[in-house]
């Protein structure tokens, strides 16, 4: 007789009835389901000695895949999963942590997988945890979402699941505001409603022993040598192995065929380096949990551009090919120009021609056009045979990303800093990096979908939000473990968070409006504006805070970099005073644009210009892959690409 393995380890004869009652459970309310067709599709699947557990995954992938009969068998399968899941992890959010918290390796030695400082708190105040979890709202998860968190996101033991859905979020609202249990059981409120969530590290990490929680890095070489290379790429590896992504720039590597002075050689140029970070790429791969991911920003003036763009493609010779890698094109306006023009392009080795990665606007176009009369170039070619290669590479890899260095730089809060050299890996972010100084962001996205209410869109709902996003990544600077200490210094110096969203498409479905319409478009930029205000509104109000503790005679709250910082914003990010902010100019005045009067804009910039900002950035549109699966909306301000998709 067929048995079915039971959760406790006991055996029990297969039961139709059984199975047929649990599934009739869940889809009590869906009409469309009929659970006996379901039960009886399980039951044709079975092999004696399955799980009960499995038995609850086979049901919940046979409703996943009916889903297009009616989108109730996704309801059903996705009840499934978090039924089961609640099924095999501890009933509580402390016995979890205790579980984790007394994990051991191999050998038997103590390896906690939480903090200790989490674990004390749990101790403390375990009950007053306990009452703020909602257990039921692990059923508000759509099956994609509880799937992405299974696979990544709910902490393992040996293999096996021990964190439900709640638990996570409650680990993550802990891990981020410490004892401070007002903020964090707000927090936890608010993303397991799905009204906001923190970013993919800072889900994996939070409440962690090494809590790295920042999305973004943004690093130089730092230095064209071997010390300097290898360097850069145990750099780039520490940040992989806690679920970084990194954008780096390699402006300034000589070229192929340049002189190695200590050994009277020639360098063989960027290619050879790139396979080094490449395979780094896939040899620290955030722990298992997903590859590391590499962005390389290169000038189109550096003499090995040509073969730089070829690194991604399918066809050519193996060691010439860095396929796991990404790339971006950082390309001043003169390039652009000279395409429009039909004019020659000339490309130079960075370490014959020195300077032009640390210049941008008029100061590159001379420094560029006196090495050209110098007659210093290793090549010239017709700008349009670059851009051809350009657009070329991009049909066949979707890559080089192309990011218009002036305009970064001429709009960018942090240009008092010096000549930014890349964006990111996903290139939401833009700011300012050196040898030194390896730029952080701090990431959290919008869930825009919960502010519709009553058929119209609640802005004093989103305001609100917004400023407790923006206090929470505040907060995350602080908290956060650094892997290297150049991220550190800058982090903590220049303080910026990046805010996103996700579901603008479904917002626009929901209010029935099309995305390409006027209505969109007006929808969009109060929605944008609204961010932009609230943002920096609380970053200000914290650095108002700070400037009245500080001028009290409260100290406690510096760090070592705010020591740094201008004795008339003590409250504000180090590196504030100079920066356009506190000069009164904010993004819509570079980007010449007049804000609508829904908002009292001198009153704000009156306001910094007296206590300046806690951030030295605030809005980054980020493209929330993960986190908008776990969400179960549309990701960040993306289109719908089909009205029925099924994901496998």
């Amino acid at each position: 007789m067929s048995f079915v393995v039971k959760r406790d380890g006991t055996k029990e004869p297969v039961s139709f009835d059984k199975i047929l009652r649990r599934v009739g459970l869940l889809s009590r309310d869906l009409d469309r389901v009929d659970h006996v067709v379901v039960a009886q599709k399980v039951v044709s699947q079975l092999y004696s000695g399955v799980t009960t557990s499995k038995l609850d995954e086979f049901a919940a992938e046979l409703c996943a895949q009916m889903v297009t009969t009616h989108p109730d068998f996704g309801t059903l399968a996705s009840r499934l999963i978090a039924s089961n899941c609640q099924k095999n992890t501890p009933a509580t959010f402390r016995a979890t942590m205790l579980i984790l918290y007394q994990n051991t390796d191999v050998h038997r030695k103590p390896c906690p997988l939480v903090s200790e400082e989490l674990r004390s708190i749990v101790e403390d105040h375990h009950e007053q945890i306990e009452r703020q979890i909602d257990y039921s709202r692990d059923f508000d998860f759509d099956f994609f979402g509880l799937k992405t968190m299974e696979r990544a996101y709910l902490t393992r033991v040996n293999g096996v699941i021990v964190e439900r859905p709640q638990h996570m979020i409650m680990r993550v609202a802990l891990g981020i505001h410490g004892r401070d249990l007002a903020r964090a059981f707000r927090t936890y409120d608010m993303i397991s409603r799905r009204i906001f969530t923190h970013a993919t590290p800072t889900l994996f990490n939070a409440g962690t022993r090494t809590p790295q929680l920042s999305s973004c890095f943004l690093a130089t070489v730092k230095a064209d040598s071997i010390d300097g290379i290898y360097d850069t790429v145990k750099q780039t590896a520490k940040i992989s192995k806690f679920a970084g992504g990194i954008g780096l720039s390699i402006h300034d590597i000589r070229a192929n065929g340049s002189l190695i002075r200590g050994t009277n050689g020639n360098s063989t140029g960027i290619v050879p380096m790139l396979k080094v970070f490449n395979d780094t790429a896939r040899h620290v791969n955030q722990s298992g949990k997903r590859f590391g991911s590499f962005a390389i920003f290169l000038e189109p003036w550096h003499a090995d551009v040509f073969e730089w763009l070829d690194l991604r493609k399918n066809s050519g010779a193996e060691e010439h090919r860095a396929r796991d890698l990404f790339y971006g094109l950082w390309t001043p306006d003169l390039f652009m120009e000279r395409v429009r023009d039909d004019g020659d392009w000339s490309l130079f080795c960075p370490d014959e021609c020195r300077g032009l990665s640390e210049c941008h606007g008029d100061a590159f176009v001379g420094l560029y056009e006196s090495y050209e009369r110098a007659g210093a170039a290793k090549r010239t070619v017709k700008a349009r045979k670059l851009w051809e290669a350009v657009v070329r590479a991009q049909i066949e890899t979707g890559t080089p990303y192309v990011c218009f260095k002036d305009q970064c730089n001429a709009k960018s809060n942090q240009k008092n800093l010096g000549t930014i050299k890349s964006s990111n890996l996903c290139v939401e972010i833009v700011e300012h990096s050196s040898p030194d100084e390896t730029a952080v962001c701090n990431l959290a996205s919008i869930c825009l979908p919960a502010f519709v209410r009553g058929g119209a869109y609640d802005f004093d709902a989103l305001h609100a939000t917004v400023k407790v996003v923006a206090f929470n990544l505040d907060r995350v600077i602080d908290r956060t473990f650094y892997p290297v200490p150049e991220a550190e210094r800058s982090n903590l110096r220049h303080r910026p968070v990046g805010i996103g969203v996700q579901g603008l498409a479904d917002v626009f479905m929901m209010l029935r409006i099309p995305f390409d319409g006027e209505d969109a478009a007006a929808l969009n930029r109060d929605i944008f504006e609204t961010i932009y205000h609230a943002a920096i509104e609380e970053s200000c109000e914290i650095a108002a805070k700070r400037h009245a503790r500080i001028r009290a005679g409260d100290l406690s709250c510096l760090t070592k970099h705010d020591a740094c910082g201008s004795p008339k914003f003590p409250g504000a990010y180090s590196s504030f005073e100079g920066s356009p902010a506190s000069q009164g100019v904010l993004q819509f005045d570079m980007w010449g644009v007049a804000p609508s009067d829904r908002y009292d804009w001198p009153a704000l910039k009156a306001k910094i210009a007296e206590f300046g900002l806690r951030n030295s950035q605030s809005v980054a549109l980020m493209p929330t892959a993960s986190t908008s699966q776990i969400m179960g909306y549309t990701e960040c301000f993306e289109p719908l690409t089909s009205n029925i998709a099924q994901r496998k």
